[in-house]
C-alpha cells in the first residue's frame, strides 16, 4: 500500500492547528513593550509594560520688568528682543536640562511618533535614533520599544536590511517581543532568509501559544518554501536507490497490460510447470533480467538491460529499454528513464509498448509538478488504446494526489469496467470514494459518521480478493475512521499475515494504538518493527520522527527525518520532510534562546 493511499487520514502539523484568532500585529511603530504570554501550562513570564506620562514641575517666571505704555505696546530692551519670547525660551531650555536621561529619550520618541505618523519617517528614524543615543543602557524596554519603532520607518522606507539589524537589537533587549518578531520575520523572508523568518515566526507561534492564525499561516508558507529550496538542491544530487521489494513489487501488480512484466509472468509460470520454456534464445541478457525480476533480485536488471541493448543482433532492445526504463524509474534515476521513454513513444515502436511507456512517462511527469504535460501522456496512450485498462488506473491514482477527486473515480470506474479483476482499481476506487466523503464531513463541520456504503465497498473487495494485503489494509483504515477499532485492529492483523513486509500497513496499526488506546510506547514498538521489517520504509521513519516531537525529543526526531528524507523518491515527498525537519530544529533551538521547555502536546501534531 502506497503512502499516498493514506495521506489525507493523518492529523495536522502545527503550523496549521487554528483556533480563535488573537490581535492582528499593527504596522505603526508600538509606544509599549510586550504584553503576557502563555505557552501550554504557563510556559513564560509576563513583562511589565514600560510607558507613561512625563511630569514635570513648572518653574515660576521671574518677575517682568514689562512696561505697558499708553498705547499698549511692549517695551524693548536694548538689543530690540522682544523679552516674553527670550524669557520662555530660557524656560524650555531649562526644563529640558532638568529632564533625565530617559525622560530626553521617551521625549525623541515621541517625537518620532508624530513624525511617522505623518509619512516623514526620515525625520522620524532621526528622533528613534536620538532617543536611542540618550537612553541609558539598563533600560532595556525602552531601547528595545526604540529599535523597533525605527525598524517600523526603515520599514516604510523598503530598507529591510535596516530593519532586520534594527529589530535583532531590539529582540537583544527583549527576547519576547512579539510585534518584533514578526517584523523581522516578514523582512527576512523578503530578504530570501528563509532560516531566520523560521526561527523568528516559530518563536512567535509559541509566545502565542500556537493561537494566531495569521502566524501559523506565516509559518506554513516560510517551512513550504525552505522545505522546497532544500529538497531541490538534495534531490539534484541524491544517490539513487532502490526502494524496498514490497514497493517494487506492489508497483509491478498495479500493471494488467505492461508487456514486458506480463513476458516475466509467463516465463515463470512455464519454468515451475515444465522446469524449462519453450521461449527461444531465454539465455540471452534480457530474459536474465525477466528471471531477475522474478526473483527479485531488482538490482541486477539495469545492468542487463544495458547488455542487450548494445546488442545490434537484439531482437528484444525496445522491450529491454522499457524495462531498463521502469526501473531506472523506481531506483529514483528519472533524467535517464524519461531518456529511455522518449525513445520508446515513437511511432515505429508497436501500441501496447508505446501505451506503456506513456503511462510511465506521464506519472513522472505529474511527480515533477509538470501536470499539464503528465496528463497530456495519459491522453495520448487514451487515443491509442482506449480499452487498456492500466491508462486509467494510474491516471486515477495521480488524481487523487491532483485533489481531482471525482475525475479519479470516474477513471477508476473505467479501469473496473475494461478488467474486472483488476485488484489494484477496485481498492483505489474505493480510497477516492473514502477520501470524497472525508472531505465532505470535513468541510460540513459536523460530527458525521463514515457512511456505511464506504466500509461496505471495502468489505465487498475484501470478499473478491482475499488474499490481497492492500484490500485489508484499507478495509482496516476506513473501520478505523469510522471509530470501529476491535475490527480494524484484526484486518490489520490479517494484512500483515498475508504480506509480512507491508511495513506501511504495521505503521498504520501503531497509529491505530494512539487513536484506539493513546498508548504512545506501544504505537512506537509497533512503528519500529516495522522499520525492522523494512528498512528502506521512508513513511515509517517519518511518523516516528513525528511521534517523538510530540514527546518533545526534538534531537531523535531529526535524525529520523533525515533518514527519511535520504529514503524519499520524489522532490515533492523530500520537501514535505524537509519541512517536518526545519519545524523540529526551529522549535529546539528558539526553546533554546527563550530558556523554555516545549510541552510535547504544543509541539507538530501528527503529520
Amino acid at each position: 500500500m502506497c503512502k499516498e493511499n493514506i495521506q489525507f487520514i493523518r492529523g495536522v502539523t502545527w503550523f496549521t492547528k487554528m483556533a480563535a484568532s488573537s490581535e492582528s500585529v499593527g504596522s505603526s511603530p508600538s509606544s509599549e513593550g510586550w504584553s503576557k504570554w502563555q505557552i501550554g501550562l504557563a510556559v513564560g513570564v509576563p513583562a511589565v509594560v514600560v510607558g507613561g506620562y512625563l511630569l514635570y514641575k513648572r518653574r515660576k517666571n521671574k518677575k517682568s520688568d514689562k512696561e505697558q505704555s499708553s498705547n499698549g505696546a511692549k517695551k524693548k530692551s536694548s538689543t530690540g528682543e522682544d523679552k516674553s519670547v527670550k524669557d520662555k525660551l530660557e524656560s524650555q531650555n531649562d526644563l529640558e536640562k532638568e529632564l533625565s536621561p530617559l525622560e530626553k529619550a521617551q521625549a525623541d520618541k515621541n517625537k518620532g511618533n508624530k513624525f511617522f505618523k505623518g509619512g516623514r519617517y526620515d525625520q522620524a528614524i532621526n528622533c528613534y535614533t536620538d532617543a536611542i543615543k540618550v537612553c541609558p543602557p539598563e533600560e532595556k524596554q525602552d531601547l528595545a520599544t526604540f529599535y523597533h519603532n525605527r525598524a517600523a520607518a526603515y520599514e516604510k522606507l523598503m530598507n529591510l536590511k535596516m530593519v532586520v539589524e534594527d529589530c535583532s537589537e531590539a529582540l537583544k533587549n527583549n527576547s519576547k517581543y512579539t510585534k518584533c518578531l514578526m517584523r523581522r520575520a516578514n523582512a527576512a523572508e523578503q530578504l530570501g532568509d528563509l532560516t531566520q523568518a523560521l526561527e523568528d515566526v516559530t518563536a512567535l507561534c509559541i509566545l502565542e501559544g500556537f493561537q494566531n492564525p495569521k502566524s501559523l499561516m506565516t509559518a506554513d508558507r516560510v517551512l513550504k518554501q525552505l522545505g522546497q529550496s532544500k529538497a531541490k538542491e538534495t534531490y539534484a544530487n541524491r544517490k539513487p536507490t532502490m526502494p524496498s521489494k514490497h514497493f517494487i513489487r506492489t508497483y509491478l501488480k498495479a500493471f494488467t497490460q505492461d508487456p514486458v512484466i506480463n513476458e516475466a509472468r509467463t516465463l515463470d509460470q512455464s519454468s515451475e510447470q515444465n522446469g524449462e520454456t519453450d521461449i527461444p534464445d531465454t539465455d540471452s541478457p534480457y530474459y536474465e533480467a525477466l528471471r531477475q525480476m522474478n526473483a527479485e533480485k531488482f538490482e541486477e536488471i539495469i545492468p542487463n538491460c544495458t547488455k542487450e541493448i548494445d546488442n545490434d543482433q537484439s531482437c528484444k532492445c525496445v522491450e529491454a529499454r522499457l524495462l531498463r526504463a521502469t526501473f531506472y524509474f523506481l531506483g529514483g534515476e528519472t533524467e535517464e528513464s524519461l531518456a529511455d521513454f522518449k525513445l520508446l513513444t515513437e511511432d515505429y515502436v508497436s501500441k501496447k509498448i508505446r501505451v506503456n511507456a506513456l503511462i510511465k512517462k506521464g506519472s513522472i511527469l505529474i511527480q515533477q509538478g509538470k501536470q499539464t504535460d503528465g496528463l497530456d501522456c495519459f491522453a495520448k496512450a487514451v487515443r491509442l488504446d482506449p480499452d487498456n485498462a492500466d491508462i486509467y488506473h494510474h491516471r486515477g491514482h495521480h488524481n487523487i494526489q491532483l485533489d481531482r477527486v471525482d475525475d479519479a473515480i470516474r477513471d477508476l470506474e473505467f479501469a473496473v469496467s475494461k478488467c474486472s479483476t483488476f485488484a489494484a482499481s477496485h481498492v483505489q476506487k474505493s480510497f477516492a470514494e473514502h477520501r470524497k466523503s472525508a472531505e465532505m464531513i470535513a468541510n460540513s463541520g459536523a460530527k458525521i459518521p463514515l457512511p456505511q456504503t464506504v466500509i461496505d465497498s471495502y468489505k465487498n473487495n475484501v470478499t473478491m480478493f482475499p488474499d490481497n494485503g492492500d484490500a485489508r489494509a484499507l478495509y482496516a483504515q476506513a473501520l478505523t475512521d469510522a471509530g470501529k477499532f476491535d475490527e480494524a485492529d484484526r484486518e490489520f492483523e490479517k494484512a500483515i499475515k498475508l504480506e509480512p513486509d507491508n511495513a506501511t500497513a504495521m505503521v498504520h496499526r501503531g497509529l491505530l494504538q494512539l487513536q484506539w488506546k493513546q498508548d504512545v510506547e506501544e504505537a512506537i514498538k509497533i512503528i519500529n518493527q516495522a522499520i525492522d521489517v523494512d528498512n528502506k520504509c521512508e513513511y515509517a521513519y517519518e511518523v516516528l520522527g513525528t511521534l517523538e516531537v510530540q514527546r518533545s525529543n526534538m534531537q531523535k526526531a531529526m535524525d529520523l527525518f533525515q533518514k527519511a528524507i535520504h529514503l524519499s523518491r520524489t522532490e515533492s515527498e523530500m520537501a514535505h520532510l524537509y519541512s517536518l525537519l526545519d519545524a523540529a530544529h526551529a522549535q529546539l533551538k528558539v526553546a533554546k534562546n527563550l530558556g523554555i521547555t516545549l510541552p510535547g502536546p504544543m509541539g507538530m501534531g501528527m503529520p
